[in-house]
């Protein structure tokens, strides 16, 4: 997708602050976070949302919760915990349509909050 904000950055188009990647996913510290630990997975291939998924994608999905763990203690947050959000559609909250993952932690994340 030309267009995709997050397909810009998978091919080095729009810099980030990468804290993984490999073949099938990149993670990067989201710009605007919302705790103190914000991280994004986003699967290399381009996924509209988790609504879109087939069949194949079943492998880079599984990918990404392993990879989420990992970077949960390489973020240092595994022990206290953290919440992985996905925001499907437009009602569901999703800004950008290239399906991700909100990896958050570093203080209490309790819902519903306050």
């Amino acid at each position: 997708m030309d267009s995709c904000i997050f397909c810009k950055i998978i091919k080095g188009e729009i810099p980030c602050n990468k804290v993984y990647e490999d073949e099938k996913i990149l993670a990067f510290k989201d710009i605007s976070p919302e705790a103190p630990v914000h991280i994004l997975i986003i699967p290399k291939k381009h996924i509209e949302s988790l609504s879109t998924l087939e069949e194949d994608d079943k492998d880079v999905i599984s990918h990404i919760f392993i990879k989420a763990k990992e970077i949960g203690e390489k973020m240092g947050i595994a022990q206290s915990g953290y919440r992985i959000v996905n925001n499907c559609g437009v009602d569901g909250g999703q800004t950008v349509s290239h399906m991700h993952f909100h990896i958050l932690g570093g203080r209490s994340l309790q819902w519903p909050p306050g």
